[in-house]
């Protein structure tokens, strides 16, 4: 007999919706680099959660005379911004052959206090009407307060003939992650991906807490 009361379906959440938790997994298998390895560490530290936005970064180090390679990948849930790095290492005293190591961090939203981007425009294309599409290259800076940067140089007062020993001065500011990318090396795309993320972390980093 045929339910005369079905029950009401759920309505999706704002999150639910924009949840892209698939289609990270189907970049992280195409990049080919241990996706299985990547995707497993990333999941642990998801927790299930859904992901809204996302970057990867895939690129080779040289080792001596051999070329390794590595991932980050960074993911913003709604509740926390997750970090997953993958190198590979050759054989060594940790183990007899060649292995992978992952490392993961998750920081709650509400301690990232610091969303720097610094953007760099070719000065040709710096007039007019400029937008993300022109950046050449992108860095973007996130602190949480767990590393600081500390710069520090001789003081010097007005005076071109004073020797007097001033001190120092310097600056402190947050380094907790670094990722630079260039549409030199990794194409216009990339570019695009790192800022349009930034965009997102930012959005979400500014809502009351």
């Amino acid at each position: 007999m045929a339910n005369r009361h079905p029950s009401p379906q759920r309505a999706e959440t704002p999150d639910q919706a924009r949840d892209r938790t698939a289609e990270l997994s189907a970049d992280i298998e195409t990049t080919g680099y241990y996706p299985q390895v990547v995707a497993a560490g990333l999941s642990d530290a998801l927790a299930d959660e859904p992901v809204l936005a996302y970057v990867l970064h895939h690129e080779p180090t040289f080792d001596r005379d051999e070329v390794r390679r590595h991932m980050t990948v960074l993911t913003l849930t709604p509740t926390r911004l997750v970090l997953a790095h993958t190198d590979e290492h050759p054989a060594d005293d940790v183990l007899p052959e060649p292995y992978t190591s992952t490392t993961t961090e998750a920081v709650p939203l509400r301690t990232v206090d610091s969303v720097v981007v610094t953007r760099t425009v070719p000065a040709a294309t710096a007039v007019g009407d400029v937008t993300s599409e022109d950046a050449a290259e992108a860095l973007l800076t996130i602190g949480w307060g767990a590393v600081r940067r500390l710069d520090l140089e001789p003081a010097a007062c007005s005076d071109p003939n004073c020797e007097a020993d001033h001190g120092y001065t310097g600056s402190a500011t947050a380094d907790d992650f670094s990722l630079r990318v260039s549409a030199a090396a990794d194409g216009g795309s990339a570019v695009q991906r790192l800022l349009g993320f930034a965009r997102e972390l930012s959005a979400v980093t500014s809502r009351p807490r």
